[in-house]
C-alpha cells in the first residue's frame, strides 16, 4: 500500500493511493466478514409490532454477547460511578437507547462497509476516492480495526510484536498494516501529509 495524496480539484480534494492484489483481497474479505457480523446482529432484533404501526425501527435492547460486536457497538452510557442501587439504572438506559439507535448505526456501518467494497480495486491496483467514499473508507477501516484488536485482545499498551511462532503473529502484522492504512486515509483527509 502506497501513502494516499490528496489532490484538490474542481469538485473538491480526491484520494488516491494503490494495493496491491493480496491487500485488496485482504480489505475486501475482512469488511465482508465484517459486514456479515452487523447483518447478523441486526438479524437477531426482535420483531416490534409498534414499529410496523408507526414506522420507527427499534433494534435489540440487550448488548452483544460476542466481545467483538460489543466493542463495535459499545454501550451508550457509563455511570461515572458506581450506583448504590447497582447497574439497573445504566442498563435500563442503554437498553432503551440501544433500541432506538442500533439500527441507524448498524446501517451506517454497513454503508461504510459497502461504499469501501464498491470502491476497492479487485485484483489491486489504483484507488481514486471522493471525500465522502474517504471518510467511509476510514470507518469501516476503523470497524474491522475495531473487530480484529478484539480478537487480539490489544491494549492500550500492546502487543507491538509476537514471537513469528505465535499462532496470531500474522492476524496482528494485518491489525498494524490497517492501522497504517487508517492513518494515511486520516492524515490525508486533514489535508497533512
Amino acid at each position: 500500500m502506497r501513502k494516499w495524496k490528496r489532490v484538490e480539484g474542481a469538485e473538491g480534494p480526491r484520494f488516491r493511493s494503490a494495493l496491491a492484489a493480496h491487500e485488496a483481497e485482504l480489505l475486501t474479505s475482512l469488511v465482508t466478514s465484517l459486514s456479515g457480523m452487523l447483518d447478523d446482529r441486526a438479524a437477531s432484533a426482535p420483531v416490534d409490532e409498534l414499529s410496523e404501526i408507526t414506522g420507527m425501527r427499534t433494534g435489540n435492547s440487550v448488548p452483544p454477547q460476542d466481545d467483538t460486536m460489543k466493542r463495535i457497538l459499545p454501550d451508550f452510557y457509563r455511570p461515572a460511578t458506581e450506583h448504590p442501587a447497582g447497574s439497573g439504572p445504566a442498563e435500563s438506559l442503554n437498553g432503551a437507547l440501544r433500541s432506538l439507535h442500533e439500527p441507524a448505526i448498524i446501517d451506517a456501518k454497513r454503508q461504510a462497509a459497502q461504499r469501501l467494497l464498491d470502491t476497492v480495486p479487485p485484483g489491486g491496483g489504483k484507488i481514486e476516492l471522493s471525500e465522502d467514499d474517504a471518510h467511509a473508507w476510514a470507518a469501516a477501516v476503523n470497524d474491522v480495526r475495531l473487530a480484529l484488536g478484539t480478537m487480539l485482545e490489544i491494549g492500550s499498551d500492546g502487543p507491538d510484536r509476537l514471537p513469528p511462532e505465535h499462532p496470531m503473529s500474522a492476524h496482528l502484522d494485518v491489525y498494524q498494516w490497517l492501522t497504517v492504512l487508517q492513518e494515511y486515509l486520516v492524515l490525508a483527509l486533514m489535508g497533512q501529509r
